[in-house]
């Protein structure tokens, strides 16, 4: 009799959770995709570059200059954007110009 009782199987998974529980979730649900919305809009920048991607480009960027190193790295990022390109370099927006 103890052990049908400590038995997980021996109870209906259902009668133990609320059902209010999905009414609640729903709203929470909704704020939560509206703030990640929001923190994943950024402004469009007329400068060119690599995006940011929720923090993505920078960390690419700026492995890719400790990969490539500077010169070849700046070389990539011309080559791919043009003359005057927008990157991150340890978490900073970085400006390269060249011709």
């Amino acid at each position: 009799m103890v052990l049908e009782t400590l038995n997980p199987m021996h109870y209906n998974i259902t009668s133990l959770v609320p059902d209010t529980m999905p009414v609640a979730t729903v709203p929470i649900l909704i704020l939560m995709c509206f703030l990640f919305l929001i923190w994943n809009h950024e402004e469009t920048s007329s400068i060119p570059g690599p995006g940011y991607c929720m923090g993505i480009g920078p960390l690419i960027s700026h492995g890719r200059f400790l990969w490539m190193g500077v010169g070849n790295a700046c070389n990539y990022y011309n080559k791919t954007y043009g003359e005057f390109v927008r990157v991150w370099i340890g978490g900073e927006e970085t400006f390269i110009i060249s011709k």
